[in-house]
């Protein structure tokens, strides 16, 4: 959104080797800040990006304060301008860390306009670190926050955001929707600078795919927006951007007075990134009028602009980085010396009280100890003899009880199977009465009435098996519960598959796919799982 796409090398061969690669990495240093893509017509030069490491060091004592009388919002707010700072140093790893201290807290306040913006800034971090999927999927959820709160201006930003990662994958296509779709909300809010920003989006989408008489109107419509709110920090860029167009259109002449204006504008507002980008358009201009002497004084004044730029930000981050240093060492001592004080004032009165309880009561904690193991022995083994006895009765019971419903299943299997002989039978009226008869066993086999003694019998065995089962998040049904209760027993599939009132195929089926309803690993069988609820 925003700003020059790319910055193209054209260094001349007047320098060592060193100068061309300080120039070089200048290069980047100013692609990066004219990428941000949270420009504002009011553009964030503020004190934090003039002078970093001291507000860092301010926002850090306001967040302590916070922090000591459990202000938690107004923490999130500082871990949001602390996340910011980095941000603007380039420093994206400390930036990201620090936004997620914020969403954190925001999230735990159900604060879901605070929670996008800050979403936002994460989006932009992932954006700058080229990590453009996890930019995506960022910028999404802060736009469902603003379609939920119904803010035009969110959305308008967020689909912005999103078109440009789009543009950033070559997904044009995309990148022009998801801008259109930023231009109706923005038109929708009624916010000027975010229809001329998004105009100014749509241009550059045009340039980069030269389709140019396309991408000149989207950038007059930008700079007659600008103009008309006398918005004169967007509109440097706007016109850096006609200029690019009308020169890559053939139009040299017609593209100097379009930079020539975004100079002065970025001059007369101390913008030095946009001073040196229309320099260095200047250079092109005039080297392809054959004009090398103008093209050889704005080629080196765009060069010592860059150089500039880069040495202070380069000394700016190191002052920073250092300063974090120094504190999060300071902040290391301070915990560790008020640590150990706590410690060893604990263990000195720690010591002294247990001293005088060992001294004390030795004596009586011993003898009563040992009447005490004495009584819990014996109770223990008349308890574990007594539940010993018990479980057994249950026991047998409940395999007693299993094999009479699978033995009164198996007489209804094999009268099923004569019938079914008799149902052959050409006498109709025998084979329709028969046929109900069959349909009744079936029902008969397949709800078994006795189920619920089953159950009854089986629970006092395994008294927590089936309320383990119920708080498994995969949803098991009363079937899937059936059939883990006979698996539980160690029965064999033909046992089991006559107290189901099912066939041995059809047992299979169901044991597959309630493996697949509790997500078991491949090679975890189904009494793997039933012996972690043990």
């Amino acid at each position: 959104m925003y700003g020059k796409r790319e910055i193209k090398k054209d260094i001349r061969s007047l320098g060592s080797q060193a100068l061309c690669l300080l120039l070089w990495f200048a290069g980047l240093q100013y692609a990066s800040a004219q990428n941000h893509i949270d420009d504002t017509p009011e553009k964030k030069i503020t004190t934090a990006v003039a002078d970093p490491q001291a507000s860092f060091i301010a926002i850090k004592k306001k967040l302590s304060h916070a922090l000591a009388i459990n202000d938690q919002m107004s923490a999130a707010l500082c871990y949001q301008q602390i996340g910011q700072l980095f941000y603007y140093q380039t420093a994206y790893s400390q930036a990201i860390g620090n936004y997620y201290r914020a969403d954190k807290i925001f999230r735990s306040f159900g604060d879901r306009l605070k929670l996008a913006e800050n979403l936002n800034n994460i989006g932009q971090t992932y954006y700058h670190a080229r990590q453009y999927s996890a930019a995506t999927k960022v910028f999404m959820e802060s736009l469902r926050l603003y379609k939920a709160l119904n803010d035009h201006n969110g959305m308008g930003k967020a689909y912005g955001f999103i078109g440009q990662t789009f543009e950033k994958t070559n997904a044009y296509a995309r990148a022009v929707k998801y801008q259109q779709l930023a231009l109706k909300e923005f038109k929708l809010a009624g916010n000027k600078s975010g229809i001329a920003k998004i105009y100014e989006n749509l241009g550059s989408l045009h340039e980069d795919k030269l389709q140019l008489d396309s991408a000149l109107k989207y950038f007059r419509l930008a700079e007659q927006i600008n103009h008309a709110n006398n918005n004169m920090l967007a509109q440097i860029e706007v016109l850096n951007n006609l200029g690019d167009v009308y020169r890559k259109s053939g139009r040299y002449r017609q593209s100097l007075p379009y930079t020539y204006a975004a100079a002065k504008l970025a001059a007369k507002h101390n913008d030095q990134y946009q001073l040196g980008s229309a320099y260095r358009d200047l250079s092109k201009a005039y080297n392809l009028l054959n004009r090398n002497d103008s093209a050889y004084h704005y080629s080196e004044a765009g060069r010592t602009i860059f150089l500039k730029i880069y040495t202070e930000d380069n000394e700016k981050q190191l002052a920073l980085l250092q300063t974090l240093f120094e504190i999060e060492q300071k902040d290391n001592a301070i915990d560790r010396f008020e640590s150990e004080k706590t410690t060893n004032r604990i263990i000195a009165i720690g010591a002294t009280v247990i001293t005088g309880l060992v001294v004390l009561l030795a004596a009586s904690v011993i003898s009563r100890q040992r009447l005490k193991i004495k009584n819990d022995q014996r109770l223990n083994e008349q308890s574990q003899q007594s539940f010993k006895s018990a479980l057994e009765l249950k026991t047998k019971e409940l395999t007693t009880h299993t094999l009479n419903i699978i033995q009164k299943n198996q007489l209804l299997d094999e009268l099923k199977d004569k019938l079914n002989v008799m149902i052959k039978d050409d006498k109709r009226d025998q084979r329709r009465e028969l046929k109900k008869l069959m349909n009744m066993i079936q029902i008969s086999s397949s709800h078994d009435k006795n189920w619920e003694d089953f159950r009854v019998v089986f629970e006092q065995v395994h008294e927590n098996f089936f309320d383990s089962l119920k708080q498994h998040p995969a949803g098991l049904n009363a079937a899937d519960m059936r059939l883990l209760a006979l698996l539980k027993m160690n029965l064999g599939s033909a046992d089991i598959s006559t107290m189901l009132g099912i066939s041995q195929d059809s047992l299979r089926i169901a044991r597959y796919r309630l493996r697949k309803k509790l997500n078991l690993d491949e090679g975890e069988t189904l009494q793997d799982f039933i012996k972690t609820l043990e």
